[in-house]
């Protein structure tokens, strides 16, 4: 809501929580997608991350973290270097850090289930750099003065609207960083289960959105509709549904 793409706060009132499913009814159907909020490309991401490290390394981090890992803000505050494990390929996600009444909190993640990531090419040499040397329990990331970066501290720190502006995304948020690995690893042909597992999303139609809006499928009906129309089409349909050619 503080970024402008809701205009209620769907857990404002506990007892009401059915305006969540409402809470992109004044949007188009397209804008509402998640797709419409991911960056588009691989370098459109690399020109964000090296805006952000221009202010300070661990934003850029920030960045592809949130990106490839297709995480939460508050699930990237939360890793530590032991929630890496090169050899399975794979990052688990078991909890997020996020500011609260009197301060940070840790809790589990949203689904209350860990998530199990797999290590995409570009994320490892940060993965690498992130873990040298630091003890299992170290957090992964840290900010300039040693503490977590929370979605704020990264939005203020390095004038995130200014920046995204600049790449002409000014719709960018960092729930947008999720948003885009989701979409990424669903156009690279990722099975919809598997990527429901990777996202834990409880709905398999919530994952369906980051599905591409192929309609080719539509096209290849209408081709075949249109040749049994045609008159060779039609001819060839009477020859088969005769008389004559079912004795036959």
């Amino acid at each position: 809501m503080r970024d402008g793409l809701i205009q209620i706060n769907p857990a404002k009132n506990r007892a009401k929580r059915s305006l969540n499913r409402n809470a992109f009814r004044g949007q188009s159907a397209e804008h509402a997608s998640p797709r419409a909020h991911a960056i588009p490309d691989m370098k459109t991401l690399n020109r964000l991350t090296r805006a952000c490290g221009k202010v300070h390394q661990s934003y850029s981090d920030f960045v592809m973290l949130a990106a490839l890992l297709a995480a939460r803000s508050s699930e990237v505050s939360g890793l530590q270097v032991g929630d890496v494990d090169f050899d399975k390929n794979l990052v688990v996600i078991r909890r997020q850090v996020f500011p609260g009444k009197g301060g940070l909190v840790t809790k589990p993640t949203k689904s209350r289930k860990e998530r199990r990531v797999p290590i995409l090419e570009p994320l490892r040499p940060v993965l690498e750099r992130l873990t040298d040397g630091k003890e299992p329990e170290d957090s992964l990331l840290v900010g300039p003065k040693g503490g977590y970066l929370t979605t704020a501290t990264v939005r203020d720190a390095t004038n995130w609207d200014g920046i995204v502006a600049k790449l002409g995304l000014p719709d960018l948020t960092r729930h947008g960083l999720r948003h885009t690995g989701a979409t990424w690893m669903a156009d690279a042909g990722i099975p919809l289960h598997v990527l429901q597992y990777i996202l834990k999303h409880a709905s398999m139609e919530t994952t369906r959105g980051y599905l591409h809006p192929d309609d080719r499928h539509l096209a290849s009906a209408a081709e075949q509709a249109n040749a049994f129309l045609s008159a060779a089409g039609q001819r060839k349909h009477t020859r088969r549904s005769s008389p004559a050619t079912r004795g036959l």
